[in-house]
């Protein structure tokens, strides 16, 4: 991408888009596109095709989206599905009919079956059932990455969908009946360490494992799959396994009690931690197999430990006051 370029960032002010939008500004990108909720209502089809006329971007990432952990996910299904289904189609469509040079559309690991081999490969899509508690997001996600490859096939388009595992860092949402996990620990650990309590207590058994990723390392893969040359970036579109389809993670794993454990630590909270087993646990493992990017030449930087420090130094100081 050429740094005059005209890049449209869809959910900006999510965490992931201003990750994006940071990561740009820093390589020197100056005609980045941005459209709060209030301005652009993706959902809203004619208000999106008007801003694609208008505005012609050459470039788009789709980090848009209606997000959220086990509790958001399990309790407001038909908001995911609906929400998430007309926000893609609507910016993919556009996309295509507007003649943009490539999308990225990012998903979640959450689309893979819940019980897929260990790491999993983008080829394990659609090969078993989903976790049930977010099988709606999933499934939107999957129409999202099915609606590229279409467009894709049928109109020539060079539309890729990039999967990240589990997200944290500046800008995450800290609110305990819609945030994950990460974000929920911190903020509990926090207010316990504030007011004093005994015990912290978290949900299930803490024996899943799971990946995380610093959100500044994601921006970074986005931009390095976006800037990709002619021949590598065709080659993940036609790849045959799982084509436009590529996962984006760190190989950092680690058991839910072992996370408690460092956010406890890192928030300096000394008291006891309790894991409620009546609650679920969700997904037993979902660690991604980011070969292929690896093979690609990227990797990523931010420790698991330094990333959720600054995790929680964003949160101390944006968002704290307001929890």
């Amino acid at each position: 991408m050429q740094t005059d370029a005209r890049i449209f960032i869809a959910g900006h002010r999510g965490m992931v888009g201003a990750a994006m939008v940071r990561c740009l500004e820093q390589a020197g990108y100056r005609r980045l596109l941005l459209r709060s909720s209030q301005e652009l209502d993706l959902r809203d089809q004619a208000a999106v095709a008007a801003f694609f006329a208008e505005e012609r971007p050459e470039y788009v990432v789709l980090a848009a989206a209606r997000v959220g952990g086990i509790i958001a996910n399990s309790t407001r299904k038909g908001e995911f599905i609906y929400d998430n289904l007309l926000i893609q189609a609507n910016v993919i469509h556009e996309a295509w009919k507007n003649g943009v040079t490539r999308l990225l559309f990012l998903g979640s690991t959450c689309i893979y079956p819940k019980f897929a081999p260990q790491p999993i490969r983008e080829e394990h899509l659609l090969t078993g059932p989903l976790e049930p508690t977010n099988d709606a997001y999933a499934i939107a996600k999957i129409a999202g990455i099915a609606q590229c490859r279409a467009y894709n096939q049928q109109y020539g388009a060079r539309f890729l969908a990039a999967m990240p595992n589990n997200l944290y860092g500046p800008g995450d949402n800290y609110d305990l009946t819609g945030s994950h996990v990460l974000p929920a620990l911190l903020r509990k650990f926090h207010e316990a360490r504030q007011n004093g309590a005994s015990t912290v207590t978290v949900w299930g058994t803490g024996a899943p494992l799971r990946e995380f990723m610093h959100v500044d390392d994601l921006a970074d893969a986005c931009c390095f799959l976006m800037n990709l040359d002619e021949q590598r970036y065709g080659d993940i579109l036609t790849f045959s396994d799982a084509p436009a389809l590529i996962n984006v993670g760190s190989g950092q794993e680690i058991s839910i009690a072992n996370l408690a454990r460092l956010v406890q630590q890192v928030v300096g909270y000394q008291g006891e931690i309790v894991f409620d087993t009546t609650k679920p646990d969700g997904t037993p493992r979902k660690l991604a197999d980011s070969s292929r990017l690896h093979a690609l030449g990227w990797r990523h930087r931010i420790a698991l430990e330094e990333g959720v420090r600054d995790a929680y130094r964003w949160f101390v100081a944006n968002a704290a006051a307001r929890s």
